[in-house]
Order: C-alpha cells, then sequence, then structure tokens
C-alpha cells in the first residue's frame, strides 16, 4: 500500500503541501482487518482518527436494549475517529469492519507531532475536519427533519 497516495487523495488532508502529505504518510500506521472485526467500541477513549483504504466499515450504536443500530456505512476515502481527537471524549460509537478493509491510523500524538513541526498544515487538517463533522451535522438534521 502506497501510504502517501492514500493521504494525498484523502479530504481530510486538502491543501496540505507536498512535504506535510509526505510526513503524515511517514505518521500513518497500516491497520488491516478481518471482516465483522472492531476497529473501536463505543465508550473508548478516542485518540486516533482512521482513513479508509479499502473495504468498508459500519458505525454503529448500541440501544438500552443491547441492540445494535446502524447509523452508517463508510468506504475510501472516507474516515472516522476524528471526533475523538477533537472534543477529547470516549467514541460515541461502535466501528466495525463490515468487509476485510484496509485502514490508515493516525493518533493524537502523531498529529502534535505534526502540529509542532507544520503548523499551518495542522490548521487546514482542523478546518477538514471541520467541514466533514458540519456536513454530517446538516445530514443528522435533514434526516430528522424529514422523519416528521
Amino acid at each position: 500500500m502506497e501510504k502517501l497516495a492514500v493521504i494525498t487523495a484523502s479530504p481530510l488532508f486538502e491543501m496540505l503541501s507536498a512535504s506535510e502529505l509526505a510526513r503524515l504518510a511517514e505518521l500513518a500506521r497500516v491497520h488491516h482487518c478481518v471482516e465483522g472485526e472492531v476497529v473501536f467500541e463505543e465508550g473508548d477513549f478516542g485518540d486516533s482518527l482512521f482513513l479508509i483504504v479499502e473495504g468498508q466499515v459500519e458505525v454503529v450504536r448500541r440501544l438500552p436494549g443491547g441492540a445494535l443500530s446502524p447509523l452508517a456505512v463508510l468506504s475510501a476515502p472516507e474516515f472516522f475517529g476524528e471526533m475523538g481527537l477533537i472534543d477529547k471524549d470516549d467514541r460515541s460509537a461502535t466501528v466495525r469492519a463490515r468487509t476485510a478493509a484496509a485502514l490508515l491510523q493516525l493518533t493524537g500524538q502523531d498529529l502534535r507531532d505534526f502540529r509542532r513541526a507544520h503548523p499551518d498544515g495542522f490548521t487546514f487538517i482542523v478546518v477538514n475536519i471541520a467541514r466533514s463533522l458540519s456536513a454530517r451535522l446538516r445530514e443528522a438534521n435533514a434526516r430528522l427533519s424529514s422523519n416528521h
């Protein structure tokens, strides 16, 4: 897997320079999942974001009775896990591999290291995360309003 190509294609890293993209590729770790494997559980401490390279993951929440409620299915070039890096809170949902999947992982420490060397690039990442969260909120609001 060519980590730099994956990072360059991700909307999360739009507007970054070639050297900034190369540094992120150095920091990123490859994570392979088998179908059904849990990437993280709702309630876990959130300190990594993941880019989907191939395959699909599903985002689910546990209902009070214990059943799982599906929220979304994600595939490349989407990313997930960024909320925990922003709000420093526990994971709001469980993510598991819907198919065999390959992911790139960047931890909070990776991003802090990146920020020290590339403050402008880090700002672009934060703006891109905000754009993504805003789009997801708008989508959720549209779904809620159409159900009434």
